[in-house]
């Protein structure tokens, strides 16, 4: 059994994908609300906890990529249930971390086995979801991400405050043996595809002109979004006036947003994804420049975010959808590394982000530029969107 569909219906092992991305997803931003608590018990200072952050994008960045070609002939499922228990390790070693070293290994190896996992997954739910629904399929993989920026974030950060950041990284770790036993179970027997590239044909997939395309585009979107998202909650408190208790709620509006961004950009993208692209990034914009005009408005603005994590998101199917596409069809078996290296332009595109918004926050314009500087990156990456258009609409508008 391969895996390949054979109805209309969305297998339940793709369900199962999101299961486990929600365990990936909860260990990548349950770190920030906990720099605090483990600056305290190892008796470090908060800048130094911010490398745990700076790693892990790093280990996404560079490391998914990496090991994704490297494994690019071993079957899919075994892979897949290596990376996870890789996952378990390297929480594991969080667990019983006592020092920052062995934290910062554990950062590396989990943001890793990210990379590696969306690489596999992406490329997974494509083949076993019927034609139609793939970017359906690649979005519900991804609601595991999302959710868990609106549930698994905030549970373990409650958690983290309540028992201690280490108890965090163990219920991570119970979450994680759970998922992988699920996937386990469900999936079928995925093999690897006899046309794999190797390590060193990592920079063909990079020269595709449709595939660089279409990661620039990914890149300045999320840079765009990250000059704002990083620094939402002081814009929240300083320049709209939210106390914080009232910021918390708020932030659960964007996750929803999010989610549902994610949900029906999937949906919509099943068809002319490249035309979809388009509209997704223009109105992902707007919402900022809006925001950058309603940023002193306290009942406005929790509509003008929850359309922000909307278009945000949405684009995340499409996006994962083209890429993989555009590498498949001119190399053969490169589908897990473009998907990879898809999720490594996100993370670069978010510490960019992060970096400018820093920078912004920091300069006489200060945190009220943070939405319309993020536009600004944004309508570049419109740009891109218009460029990948003009290159497929011909063969989309036939489909």
């Amino acid at each position: 059994m391969t895996g390949q569909p054979s109805s209309s219906r969305i297998p339940f092992a793709i369900w199962s994908l999101t299961f486990c991305a929600f365990a990936i997803g909860t260990t990548e931003f349950v770190l920030v609300g906990l720099l605090p608590a483990i600056a305290k018990d190892l008796a470090i200072s908060i800048s130094s906890t911010g490398t745990l952050v700076t790693l892990y994008a790093l280990g996404v960045a560079f490391g998914g990529p990496v090991f994704t070609a490297l494994t690019g002939r071993t079957g899919h499922k075994k892979i897949l249930l290596l990376t996870l228990a890789v996952f378990i390790t390297g929480n594991t070693i969080a667990f019983f971390a006592n020092t920052i070293l062995l934290l910062q290994i554990s950062r590396v190896i989990t943001g890793t086995t990210h990379g590696v996992f969306f690489g596999y997954a992406v490329v997974i739910a494509g083949n076993m979801a019927p034609q139609n629904r793939r970017a359906t399929a690649i979005a519900i993989v991804f609601a595991g991400l999302m959710i868990s920026t609106v549930v698994g974030v905030p549970l373990g950060t409650y958690i983290g405050s309540h028992y201690g950041w280490k108890m965090t990284f163990l219920a991570i770790i119970i979450w994680g043996s759970a998922a992988m036993i699920v996937l386990g179970l469900s999936l079928p027997k995925q093999s690897g595809p006899t046309a794999a590239l190797k390590l060193n044909d990592l920079p063909k997939v990079l020269k595709n002109e449709a595939v660089w395309i279409v990661l620039m585009a990914n890149i300045f979107a999320y840079t765009g979004t990250f000059v704002l998202l990083t620094f939402l909650s002081p814009v929240l408190e300083n320049m709209t006036g939210f106390s914080p208790g009232a910021i918390n709620y708020i932030l659960l509006v964007l996750g929803i947003g999010v989610a549902l961004g994610n949900i029906v950009g999937g949906h919509i993208s099943n068809h002319r994804p490249s035309t979809v692209l388009v509209f997704l990034f223009l109105f992902h914009a707007i919402t900022l420049f809006i925001l950058s005009l309603v940023i002193t408005s306290q009942s406005i603005i929790i509509v003008a975010l929850l359309l922000f994590g909307f278009f945000a998101y949405s684009n995340v199917p499409a996006l994962q959808l083209l890429t993989v596409k555009f590498s498949e069809n001119k190399f053969p078996g490169s589908g897990g590394i473009a998907s990879a290296l898809s999720v490594s332009a996100f993370n670069i595109g978010a510490a960019a982000g992060s970096f400018i918004g820093g920078v912004v926050a920091g300069s006489s314009p200060g945190l009220k530029a943070t939405p319309w500087i993020g536009g600004i990156f944004v309508i570049v990456a419109w740009g891109f969107s218009l460029w990948n258009w003009n290159r497929n609409k011909t063969m989309e508008g036939n489909r």
